[in-house]
C-alpha cells in the first residue's frame, strides 16, 4: 500500500527551512541545487522528484541564477506569491549581507602588502575554478559537432573581435531556433512526445498583469535615482548597466562575468582587472548565487564616486541598487511564467535556442578564463587592432612567476587532488602569504 504524500508545510516551516538553506548555500549552482534537493525532496518531500526536475529545466530557460529561481518556484508552488518572495529572498539575503561586510573589509585593507599577497593566491584559485567551469559545462553541453563549433565561434567573437556579449547570446539563440526547425539532430533536440494542453482562460491576462506590476516595481528605484540624482550619477549608471545585464544573463554566472568584467574594467573603469578577480574570490566564499559578485562591483564603483554621499553610504547604496536590479527580475520571471511551465517545456524551437545559447556559453566562459589568466600572469596587456580584429597580447617582460606557481598549485588542488572550494581558496591564499614572505 502506497503511503500518502506528507501535508504541505506551514508558512513558518517554509521560512525556517529556507533561512537554513540560504545560510548553507555554498558551492555554486550545482551545490545549491543538490542542497535543495536533499532538504526539500529527499528529506521533507515538499515537492516530488518529477516536479523538482521539471522546475529545474524550466529555470534553465530563464535569464538569471537558476538556483535562486528554483527556490522562488518552490516557495511559489507551496504558498503562492508570498511563499515565492520568502524563499527567493531568504536564498539571497544571507549572502548579500556577508558580501557587503566583506566589501567594507576589502576597501579597509586594500594597499597592505599582506592583503595583496593573500589575494594573489585567491585569484589563482579563481582561475582554476573558471577553468573547471569550462570543462564541466562543456562536457554537459557540447554533445554534437555543431554545438562545439558554436562554442568556438562564440570564443572567437569575444576574444578576437570584441563582440558584445548580448549579440553573442541573441545570435546563438536565433541560430538554435533556425537549426532546430531544419536539423534538430545538430543540437541534440528531441521531438516533443505529446502536445501541451491549451492555456486556461484568463492565463494571458494574469501573465500580462504580473509582468506590468513586476516591471513597475523593478524600475521604480531607477526612476527615483533619475529624479533625485540625475542620469549621470554613478547609481544611475549602475542601475542601467546591471538591469540590462539581468535580461541577457543566460548560461549562469560565469557566462555573464565575462561580459561584466570587461565592461566594468575597460569601459566604465569602475575597478581594475585584479579587483574583479578579488570580487569573484569573495563571492566564491559566501552563500547564495555566485552572481552576487555584481554587488561587489556596485559597491566599489559607488565608493569611488560617492558625491553627494559619504563613501560608506554611497558604497552601501551602490551595493543595494546593484543587488535589486540583478535579482528582482528573477521573481518577475517565476511569477509571470511558472504557470506556463508545461507549455514552455513543449516549445521545441525554444529548447533548441536555449541549447545553442548553452553551447555558446562554453566559449564565453573560455574567454573569461583566458582574460583572467592574462591579467593574473602579466602586469601589462597590450591591444593589437587590425580592422575588425582586436587581440589582447601580454608583455612577456611583466610575467609574474609567483602567480604562475600559485595557479599551478590551484590546478593541482582542484583537478588532481579534488580539494573542496573552501580548502583550495584558503590554501592558495596562505601560499600567497608564504611566497610573499620568502620573497
Amino acid at each position: 500500500m502506497n503511503s500518502s504524500p506528507p501535508p504541505p508545510p506551514s508558512f513558518r516551516d517554509l521560512l525556517r527551512v529556507f533561512a537554513w538553506i540560504g545560510c548553507l548555500s555554498f558551492g555554486g549552482p550545482a551545490g545549491q541545487v543538490a542542497l535543495m534537493h536533499r532538504e526539500l525532496v529527499d528529506k521533507r518531500q515538499w515537492v516530488s522528484e518529477g516536479q523538482y526536475l521539471r522546475a529545474l529545466n524550466f529555470c534553465h530557460l530563464l535569464p538569471g541564477p537558476e538556483a535562486q529561481q528554483l527556490a522562488t518556484w518552490i516557495g511559489w508552488k507551496l504558498h503562492g506569491v508570498r511563499g515565492g518572495l520568502a524563499a527567493g529572498l531568504l536564498f539571497v539575503i544571507p549572502g548579500a549581507l556577508v558580501m557587503l561586510a566583506l566589501s567594507f573589509l576589502y576597501v579597509a585593507a586594500v594597499g597592505a602588502g599582506w592583503f595583496a599577497a593573500l589575494f594573489l593566491g585567491i585569484k589563482a584559485a579563481v582561475l582554476a575554478l573558471v577553468g573547471q567551469a569550462v570543462l564541466r559545462i562543456g562536457g554537459r553541453a557540447l554533445k554534437t559537432s555543431f554545438s562545439r563549433w558554436l562554442a568556438v565561434v562564440a570564443f572567437a567573437g569575444l576574444f578576437l573581435f570584441n563582440l558584445p556579449f548580448p549579440l553573442i547570446v541573441l545570435g546563438a539563440g536565433a541560430i538554435g531556433i533556425g537549426v532546430t526547425s531544419w536539423r534538430p539532430a545538430w543540437l541534440h533536440v528531441h521531438p516533443v512526445e505529446s502536445p501541451a494542453s491549451p492555456p486556461p482562460i484568463g492565463l494571458w491576462r494574469r501573465t500580462v498583469t504580473t509582468v506590468m506590476a513586476g516591471l513597475i516595481l523593478w524600475l521604480a528605484p531607477l526612476a527615483l535615482i533619475l529624479l533625485l540624482l540625475g542620469p549621470d550619477h554613478i547609481l544611475a549608471h549602475l542601475a542601467r548597466f546591471f538591469g540590462q545585464l539581468a535580461v541577457v544573463s543566460f548560461g549562469g554566472a560565469y557566462a555573464v562575468l565575462s561580459y561584466m568584467a570587461q565592461e566594468a574594467v575597460q569601459t566604465w573603469h569602475w575597478l581594475a582587472a585584479g579587483e574583479m578577480a578579488d570580487g569573484l574570490g569573495l563571492a566564491e566564499t559566501t552563500p547564495g548565487p555566485l552572481i552576487m559578485v555584481t554587488q561587489f562591483v556596485g559597491f566599489l564603483a559607488a565608493w569611488r564616486s560617492p558625491m553627494p554621499f559619504s563613501p560608506a553610504l554611497a558604497g552601501t547604496l551602490g551595493a543595494l541598487v546593484t543587488t535589486w536590479v540583478t535579482f528582482a527580475p528573477c521573481f518577475l520571471w517565476i511569477f509571470a511564467f511558472a504557470p506556463w511551465m508545461e507549455r514552455l517545456e513543449h516549445a521545441r524551437r525554444l529548447q533548441g535556442g536555449l541549447t545553442a545559447v548553452t553551447s555558446a556559453v562554453v566559449g564565453v566562459i573560455a574567454n573569461l578564463a583566458l582574460w583572467f589568466a592574462l591579467h593574473l600572469l602579466f602586469a601589462r596587456i597590450g591591444m593589437v587592432t587590425a580592422g575588425p580584429l582586436h587581440l589582447s597580447l601580454p608583455d612577456p617582460a611583466t610575467f609574474n612567476l609567483k602567480a604562475a606557481v600559485l595557479a599551478l598549485m590551484a590546478a593541482l588542488l582542484l583537478f588532481r587532488w579534488r580539494t573542496g572550494v573552501f580548502t583550495m581558496l584558503a590554501s592558495c591564499g596562505l601560499a600567497g602569504l608564504v611566497l610573499s614572505w620568502i620573497a
